[in-house]
């Protein structure tokens, strides 16, 4: 299956400058495998998202459809065909 990954503004350099990365991946695969895709074909953009033991970075937020990851399976929750992964960092402040 193809997985629509989409990338704010601030990550877009990391990749070519594209909002949406077409990441080919097979049916049933978890967002870790997805991430693994995106690391390989984009290296520079992987070391953002993931540290060097391959876990999420604290800043950054990933959401299969409309559901945080990190409130459900992390890197183990399932891609369902036809869902988009959105990547964004964290926003703080005050």
């Amino acid at each position: 299956m193809t997985v629509p990954v989409r990338l704010p503004g601030v990550l877009r350099e990391h990749a070519g400058g594209v909002s949406v990365l077409e990441v080919a991946v097979p049916d049933g695969s978890q967002v870790g495998a997805v991430l693994d895709r995106v690391a390989l074909d984009h290296p520079s953009l992987g070391r953002r998202i993931r540290d060097e033991r391959g876990a999420l970075r604290r800043h950054v937020n990933v959401f299969v459809g409309a559901e945080d990851i990190r409130r459900h399976e992390q890197l183990e929750t399932v891609v369902p065909t036809g869902v988009e992964v959105f990547i964004a960092p964290a926003v703080s402040g005050g």
